[in-house]
């Protein structure tokens, strides 16, 4: 491959860009909508948080749920300091007690559903045979069967012409990570989402997957500390992206601009699965 030109990231890549109204009067429930803490001194902003934030900045009223409450209310924190409409909520999903009782306090609070991100993964180790079964488990329950229960109990209390937004990863297209339940519970999104797509049909409810790269988040900066090599990974526009330029990508899907875009995947990764 030709030696990568840097591309430079824009004002949407820093989250300085201002709103546009996308998502005026919308109602957007943020799954995953935290985010973890590698080194908080340092850490850059991460793919939930960014879209949540991106969400509200552009005229959603946002219900943000994550696993740690304390980090989903950091979300909402950073919503309201700019202006934004949110509140926080606690499940894991993994739980199906919970994501029924997430449904029901994102419907109640935002007074309907019109937009739900599934923004969940968790990985484990590298290898075949290192991890044991419970762990396998694990990251199938949180990244499979977690989005899965969350469209079984979504779908039926979100508005007609309402919107879907699955995050998987370039992971479920190429192996180069080693994380054998990470890559497999991502591959297994495609089928659940297309599922999910003719399930929604009826009601004009669509449902298309964000496939992210390399991306500097604090999750990322975490698998590249077990992982070095990674940290050389730039790809052909030599940097990692941004956790808003994946939010991004996230907003067209939610927005009336892809109105007529359904059971699609959109590859956020400077081109790495494509040359």
């Amino acid at each position: 491959m030709p030696t990568p030109h840097v591309r430079p990231p824009s004002a949407e890549s820093l989250g300085e860009a201002p709103g546009r109204g996308r998502l005026a009067g919308r109602r957007i429930l943020v799954v995953g909508g935290g985010q973890r803490t590698f080194d908080p001194a340092t850490d850059p902003i991460g793919n939930g948080r960014a879209t949540s934030m991106l969400c509200a900045l552009e005229g959603a009223a946002v219900a943000v749920a994550d696993y740690s409450l304390a980090s989903a209310q950091e979300s909402v924190d950073l919503i309201a300091r700019d202006g934004g409409t949110a509140f926080a909520i606690q499940a894991d999903i993994t739980s199906e007690d919970d994501v029924r009782r997430m449904i029901d306090e994102a419907v109640a609070g935002l007074g309907g559903l019109d937009g739900l991100v599934l923004n969940v993964g968790i990985f484990g180790q590298t290898g075949l045979r290192t991890f044991d079964l419970a762990e396998w488990d694990n990251i199938v329950a949180t990244n499979l069967r977690g989005p899965m229960l969350c469209c079984r109990y979504g779908l039926d209390r979100m508005d007609d012409d309402a919107s879907i937004v699955f995050v998987s990863s370039i992971a479920a297209k190429k192996a180069g990570s080693q994380l054998v339940a990470y890559d497999a519970s991502k591959s297994g999104l495609a089928g659940l989402a297309r599922h999910m797509a003719l399930e929604g049909l009826t009601r004009g409810i669509r449902v298309n997957t964000v496939m992210p790269g390399l991306v500097d988040t604090p999750l990322g900066r975490l698998t590249t500390a077990g992982r070095p090599e990674r940290a050389s990974a730039k790809g052909p526009f030599g940097r990692q992206a941004t956790g808003w330029e994946i939010a991004y990508a996230i907003l067209f899907f939610l927005s009336g601009e892809s109105v007529y875009v359904n059971a699609q995947t959109l590859a956020v990764d400077s081109g790495v699965t494509g040359l």
